[in-house]
């Protein structure tokens, strides 16, 4: 997966040390089902992830995404859920700390396919009968935005 520009700036400057990032998960719904893709990077079944650009509003990352990743143009409707995902180290030693921002988003149109190459399947699941999610919150991010009550959801604030 194509890094940012905006992050190898950074990296240049502070090598593999911590760097704080604000990622979105778009949950795709269209007629009972959710929108999910094979990640090419580590084979994970999941809905669609990125990270905000500067200056980016973080509804509009999501649909971006969505558009990017499966080619399927979604109206954000509300956010879902607010929360801090575990330090990430990745293989090469980078560290990321990700405040995951989950949006409920309704289809407009397209047909989902592997658009850029960070899925090597994208698919509508039915909502009652998930395939496996290997990463551990997933399935809470779809329960969180599958709540008809509206209500975003947060961690913390003790």
């Amino acid at each position: 997966m194509p890094t940012p520009d905006f992050v190898l700036e950074l990296r240049r400057e502070i090598g593999t040390a911590p760097l704080p990032l604000v990622g979105v998960t778009a949950i795709v719904l269209h007629e009972n089902r959710v929108l999910l893709g094979r990640r090419s990077d580590n084979g994970a079944v999941t809905p669609i992830t990125g990270i905000v650009d500067p200056g980016e509003e973080p509804a509009d990352a999501a649909a971006r995404e969505t558009l990017e990743e499966a080619g399927v143009v979604c109206r954000v409707e509300r956010l879902a859920w607010v929360h801090q995902l575990p330090r990430v180290v990745y293989p090469h030693g980078d560290q990321v700390d990700y405040l995951d921002l989950v949006f409920r988003c309704g289809w407009v149109s397209g047909e989902p396919h592997p658009a850029d190459g960070e899925m090597t399947e994208v698919g509508w699941y039915d909502v009652g009968a998930l395939p496996h999610l290997e990463l551990p919150d997933m399935r809470r991010r779809i329960e969180f935005a599958l709540a008809p009550e509206g209500v975003a959801r947060f961690e913390g604030g003790r």
